[in-house]
């Protein structure tokens, strides 16, 4: 039975789930990864939103592929080749993990991936490939991290990676690119605490800036408008929420997030995640163990 919910209560625990935001389907993770989130150092917080340390190990043969729906950011990650920088994905990113392994990550700031690579554009969506800008001691560091994170030390992981990350941001860092940093992430504050039905136009309104400088701001340091941020922050919600309960009430849930139809909701939900909400909610219900 679809039941009525509470919907600012539920966006609330959304808001507040941490990593998992974005994960399509994260039930049926729970046996197949692990995934520690750790808050930057005081000193990366202007281009780090924090770093993530995910290990697994699955029996001889095994596979598994997480899809994940991305957020508007770049990613630094430490894998067995070394340190590889990742452009926002073009559509939904995809990792299959086999035998035993571990990733150390740092989700930048909307804005961070140009500014850390000290680019002239947001960086071409789908771009990987080596961090060079951290270093001659990148491929060394990236080892140890790993090793830790192996170990069950996520912390340590991260604090291995961190001096690499502050000297790169140290030489990356411009009053430019100060001042964008600081005006996106009042920018994605707002998106994130935007009232349902918030348009372009109330945005830069909150903001205290035009709709034609604010899309200016997120063309040159994001690569997407804000018309898509607020778009797919109503998607990653909705899909948070179904991956929590798979039973909620699809038109409610589409109200809760900022749709006034349903229709519009479903579009954007497709073009996001790849399948409709209900079917979507199928099979969260059924990697739960809830249908049967």
């Amino acid at each position: 039975m679809r039941q009525v919910f509470d919907g600012d209560r539920t966006v609330k625990q959304a808001l507040d789930s941490g990593p998992t935001l974005g994960i399509v389907n994260p039930a049926r993770a729970r046996d197949r990864f692990t995934l520690a989130r750790v808050e930057p150092a005081q000193d990366l917080a202007d281009l780090v939103d924090w770093h993530w340390v995910i290990t697994w190990d699955l029996p001889p043969g095994a596979a598994f592929t997480q899809t994940v729906m991305p957020h508007p950011v770049g990613h630094v990650v430490a894998e067995e080749t070394g340190f590889l920088a990742y452009a926002m994905p073009a559509g939904l990113f995809e990792r299959t993990l086999v035998a035993s392994g571990a990733v150390v990550g740092t989700k930048l700031r909307p804005g961070g991936y140009r500014a850390l690579l000290q680019l002239t554009h947001p960086g071409e969506r789908g771009a990987v490939g080596p961090a060079g800008f951290l270093g001659p001691t990148a491929e060394r560091t990236a080892a140890e991290s790993l090793t830790h994170a192996s170990a069950g030390r996520p912390d340590d992981a991260v604090r291995t990676v961190t001096p690499l990350l502050q000297a790169a941001a140290e030489r990356a860092r411009t009053p430019r690119s100060a001042a964008a940093l600081a005006t996106l992430d009042e920018a994605f504050a707002t998106i994130a605490d935007a009232v349902p039905g918030t348009t372009v136009a109330d945005l830069a309104a909150r903001l205290g800036t035009t709709p034609r400088s604010l899309q200016r701001l997120f063309a040159d340091w994001v690569g997407v408008s804000p018309k898509w941020v607020l778009r797919r922050h109503r998607v990653h919600l909705a899909a948070e929420m179904l991956g929590r309960d798979p039973a909620l009430d699809l038109a409610g849930l589409a109200a809760a997030v900022g749709y006034y139809d349903q229709a519009h909701f479903s579009g954007d939900f497709v073009r996001a995640v790849g399948v409709a909400p209900r079917a979507y909610a199928r099979s969260c219900a059924e990697a739960q163990g809830l249908t049967g």
